[in-house]
C-alpha cells in the first residue's frame, strides 16, 4: 500500500532531525509523480555577512531537496543515494520571507539521476536554477 502524500512529507521531515536541514529549518512541503518541494526561512541563520541569503545556504536546500527527491523515488530497501554533483547559478538576493526549491527530474534511471532544481522566493521570482546529480547504490546484505 503506498505512503499518502502527508506520511511521504512527515517522514522526510522526521529523517532531518539533527541534521543540516534542521539546523537551516528546510522543510519539505509538496511532492508528486515527479517533483519534491522543500522550503527554507531566510533569517540570519542563512545570511552572507552583509545581510543577504547565502549562495551555500541555498545550494544545501537544493541538494537535500533533490537529493530527497531521489529517495523518495527509490526502492530504499535495496539502494542507498547519494548526491555526486551540484552546480548553482544564484540570480537574484533575498534578505527575507522563504525560499522554495522544487525538484524535477530530467533523468531518472536505476543508477544515476539528474535533478532541476528551481529555487523561488515567495513571490515566485527566480532567485538560483541548480543541477544535482545523485547515484543510487546497492545496500550491502
Amino acid at each position: 500500500m503506498p505512503l499518502s502524500k502527508e506520511d511521504v512529507l512527515a517522514q522526510a521531515n522526521l529523517a532531518s532531525k539533527n541534521t543540516l536541514m534542521e539546523t537551516l529549518e528546510i522543510e519539505m512541503i509538496d511532492f508528486g509523480e515527479d517533483f519534491l518541494t522543500a522550503r527554507m526561512p531566510v533569517n540570519s541563520r542563512v545570511y552572507q555577512p552583509d545581510g543577504v541569503l547565502h549562495g551555500g545556504a541555498t545550494a544545501a536546500l537544493a541538494e537535500s531537496v533533490g537529493s530527497f527527491a531521489s529517495h523518495i523515488f527509490t526502492n530504499i530497501e535495496e539502494k542507498f543515494v547519494r548526491g555526486i554533483e551540484i552546480t548553482a547559478n544564484h540570480l537574484k538576493s533575498v534578505t527575507e520571507g522563504y525560499v522554495y526549491a522544487k525538484a524535477t527530474f530530467i533523468h531518472r534511471g536505476q543508477t544515476t539521476q539528474l535533478l532541476d532544481i528551481r529555487v523561488t522566493d515567495e513571490h515566485d521570482n527566480l532567485i538560483s536554477i541548480c543541477r544535482l546529480s545523485t547515484i543510487s547504490l546497492p545496500r550491502k546484505k
